[in-house]
């Protein structure tokens, strides 16, 4: 978009944008016209598996390749009887509902029924110890994503409901938790929709203050979101991408937050170039022009991170990236070519009713930002320290992090699946709801031995297991299953754990009773939670990694520094860790949520590290430009000034779209919603406004080192103070003994957290002692360690250290214990960091 001769040929005339509006309108009607609907192609099954490498996975095929029938979907009734004789309720109850579910005119779907009347012998595992709860199994084909099966469980519960007379009944399962997934799910998008549209619309209109201007991006993203769902449809349809109902929700926020961006930044920069160029088309050229480089590394980070997520072996992240990062391609498209030419279309009347003249001077920036910039250049380490330790205190919400895997109790509504599951726990233990399979594979016949039996005795001795049901043989006589209650709730942190052991407990057994290299593999929906665990685990390391990587090559490709991307990422991290902790300990400590959706975590760091960027570079990118003309410390206020008022609207339209997130009746959702809002408005109002140009004024000419700026500063030049490496001792520079009286600080922190977090290492392992200090001064650490590392940075370059032994003795300090306070002896002694030229203040004692 920097070629003149292309912006002219778009952006030339009224009749070129015309052209090109009419472009992308026809390419949205002739999408619309041959693609099938997005709801149609969505996949949410696929989402909630592990991998299919995983041993539940393998298990799950045994159990269908092994045992006919078993393949099908079960709903599970629960039935508690009512009255002074709850067990003859109870009873009839099940007889009345059997019977209506047996008959001819049972509902389609419906395979068989198992109940104590029609498997007696099976009464031990369906009535309750006190006899007053009696559970009923309804095996049901087909595949629950099908309207016609959700039809068929509606029809089970409409039946259950009439024929159950005064007992308590609910219909639950993996049956009842899919239709109800569904119903939760069903009409969320248009509410999400209509909130994000009217929301958007109200910010906007009190921006621009201009009603048509307000329409424009509002337009953009309309014809944007109408080309990526009928692109992501087809693309789904032929088995490229896969999209869910979730992913389908984020991209709609996602799309209005980002679009919207991308129109306040060009009309911004639109407005601000008209006060020198009254010709609005060669204005809007220069515009995009000078707008190019931020916007398009802006959405190349969104895409690459998104991208990123295809390292992953978890569907849920594997699938989630690819139909993102088509509609964040689409959307800059769409910025660059449709949002110029439209408002070149409407002329003069897209100011209305200001006008052209009020609109270009409202971009010099409001006389807020010219305040805060004044408070940086003032006090540049007051402000940095006070957001470093504003975040650190809003990462302490981390000590009460924990995840949760339970779907149901996920749900922000109330379903009969929950009931359900409510009454098996109370009535029949929490292990119920959800059996385990264990599968043992032999190579050798087992029908006429005593190894099954044998087995099964031996694993109702193992940990946590409540009961064992008779062992069920395979076809090929080679593989029995066993179908294992555990005593914990089968969702639980502990029930995952309990996974490990169980498969080790029966691999002993197996080889006590004389099966030799058996296979032993775990389904059900605890060991597929402890695979998907394990996925998560291992994908959200892989993607932190390679989302970090890929932000900094853009941030080093687009500022041309080798600094700036590290002080820029660590700010980033920062920022995370500070929301993660605000988001736990408002939706968990708070609002009492079992933990944090397993998969929001990873959500948060991709989404919150892609987009907290876009304000860094859009600040950092204007800084560049500045220095051209001013000194750093000038540019930066410059920089600060006039994208202070534009940034920051652009972040509360998107941490609005985000938060509209909280109103969907699904936890996932709601704790990604809130988590996106509030690290956006963290960013956008602390540390792009506050701590980033904070940075760069303790950095001065350095802060885009290696590169120097072009234009000398006026202040009057200082002596090159000696090498920090020479071992005479020096004084410091003026202004400096803050900055070195803070890393002595740290330092000590740092020491001191190191020793509490070996303590607390090692009497974590005495018996009745719990892992709280482990957690408390791990976080601690982690904080301390990343601001000294971030420290040691600033005084490097402050003292003009080379890349030798003082700056790497220094970094590694940071490693093992203790190290940081051996450092602060030495440099002190030998001169590498010198005594503060001013009185200091009292230090701890080293």
């Amino acid at each position: 978009m920097n070629s003149p001769a292309l912006l002219r040929c778009l952006l030339g005339s009224k009749k070129r944008a015309a052209v090109v509006v009419a472009f992308w309108v026809l390419i949205a009607g002739l999408l619309a016209g041959v693609a099938p609907a997005l709801e149609s192609v969505e996949d949410n099954a696929s989402a909630n598996l592990p991998p299919a490498a995983s041993d539940s996975m393998k298990a799950r095929d045994l159990v269908r390749a092994q045992l006919p029938g078993q393949d099908a979907t079960p709903a599970i009734i629960v039935v508690r009887g009512k009255g002074t004789d709850a067990a003859k309720s109870a009873t009839q109850s099940v007889a009345a509902i059997t019977s209506a579910l047996s008959g001819t005119s049972r509902p389609d779907h419906v395979v068989s029924v198992v109940s104590t009347v029609t498997a007696p012998d099976a009464a031990a595992e369906l009535v309750s110890q006190d006899r007053g709860a009696q559970l009923v199994i309804v095996p049901m084909e087909g595949s629950p994503s099908d309207e016609s099966f959700q039809n068929a469980v509606d029809e089970v519960r409409a039946l259950t409901s009439d024929r159950a007379g005064p007992a308590d009944v609910a219909v639950t399962g993996p049956a009842g938790i899919a239709t109800d997934t569904v119903k939760v799910f069903s009409g969320g998008d248009k509410v999400l929709l209509l909130a994000t549209v009217v929301l958007v619309l109200i910010i906007l209109l009190a921006i621009y203050r201009s009603p048509l201007m307000a329409l424009v991006p509002l337009l953009a993203v309309g014809v944007a979101m109408r080309v990526a769902e009928t692109l992501g449809a087809i693309l789904a349809d032929a088995g490229v991408i896969t999209v869910s109902s979730q992913t389908a929700s984020i991209m709609t926020v996602l799309l209005f937050g980002v679009g919207t961006d991308y129109a306040l930044i060009i009309t911004a920069r639109y407005r601000e170039t008209l006060l020198d160029e009254p010709d609005r088309a060669r204005a809007m050229q220069a515009a995009v022009r000078r707008t190019a480089e931020s916007v398009l590394a802006s959405a190349s980070t969104i895409v690459l991170a998104m991208f990123a997520l295809l390292v992953a072996v978890s569907p849920a992240l594997h699938g989630f990236g690819p139909y993102l990062a088509l509609g964040v391609a689409v959307m800059a498209l769409v910025a660059f070519t449709f949002i110029p030419a439209l408002v070149l279309l409407l002329g003069k009347g897209v100011f209305w009713p200001g006008g052209v003249d009020k609109a270009a001077e409202r971009s010099r920036g409001a006389g807020v930002w010219h305040r805060i910039a004044a408070l940086v250049a003032r006090a540049p380490v007051k402000v940095a320290s006070a957001v470093i330790a504003l975040l650190v205190v809003l990462s302490a919400g981390l000590l009460g992090y924990q995840e949760s895997f339970n779907t149901l109790s996920g749900f922000r509504a109330a379903t009969e699946s929950e009931h359900g599951q409510h009454l098996i726990q109370e009535e029949f233990g929490p292990g119920e709801i959800a059996p385990s399979t264990v599968v043992v594979h032999s190579q050798d016949n087992l029908r006429s031995g005593p190894a099954p039996a044998d087995i099964a005795t031996a694993l109702t001795d193992a940990d946590h297991v409540s009961r064992v049901a008779d062992p069920r043989m395979g076809k090929d006589g080679k593989t029995v299953f066993y179908d294992v209650v555990l005593d914990l709730d089968p969702y639980s942190s502990k029930a995952l754990d309990a996974i490990g052991p169980l498969k080790q407990a029966t691999q002993s057994a197996a080889q006590a009773a004389g099966v030799q290299d058996a296979t032993v593999l775990i389904g059900g929906e605890t060991a597929q939670n402890a695979d998907i665990r394990s996925a998560l685990d291992r994908d959200t390391t892989f993607i932190v990694l390679l989302v970090l990587a890929l932000v900094t090559a853009v941030l080093v490709l687009l500022l041309r520094s080798l600094l700036a991307p590290l002080y820029l990422v660590a700010t980033l991290i920062l920022s995370f860790l500070a929301t993660l902790g605000a988001t736990t300990f408002f939706t968990v400590t708070v609002l009492g949520d079992d933990g944090i959706g397993n998969r929001v975590t990873a959500y948060i760091f991709v989404f919150l590290v892609a987009l907290g960027v876009d304000y860094n570079i859009f600040i950092m990118s204007r800084f560049k430009q500045e220095l051209r003309t001013q000194p750093p410390a000038k540019a930066i206020t410059a920089a600060l000034t006039r994208t202070g008022g534009v940034i920051s609207s652009a972040g509360l339209i998107l941490a609005a779209t985000f938060a509209v997130l909280m109103t969907q009746p699904i936890r996932e959702l709601f704790q990604f919603g809130f988590a996106m809002a509030f690290g956006i408005l963290l960013d956008t109002f602390f540390i792009r406004p506050l701590l980033v140009p904070a940075i760069v004024r303790l950095l001065g000419d350095h802060a885009l080192w290696p590169a120097r700026p072009g234009t000398p500063t006026p202040s009057t030049p200082t002596p090159e103070p000696p090498s920090a490496d020479a071992p005479a001792a020096q004084a410091a520079e003026p202004g400096s003994g803050r900055l070195l009286r803070a890393l002595t600080w740290i330092a000590v922190i740092e020491a001191c957290t190191w020793a509490g977090l070996l303590v607390g290492m090692y009497l974590k392992y005495i018996p009745e002692t719990t892992e709280l200090g482990v957690r408390i001064f791990g976080a601690l650490h982690g904080a301390a360690f990343i601001v000294y590392v971030f420290l040691t940075v600033l005084v490097a370059i402050r003292l003009k250290w080379r890349l030798g032994r003082t700056t790497i003795f220094a970094l590694l300090a940071a490693v093992p214990p203790f190290m940081t306070v051996a450092f602060e002896i030495w440099a002190r002694r030998t001169g590498r960091l010198p005594q503060p030229a001013a009185t200091p203040s009292p230090t701890p004692a080293l």
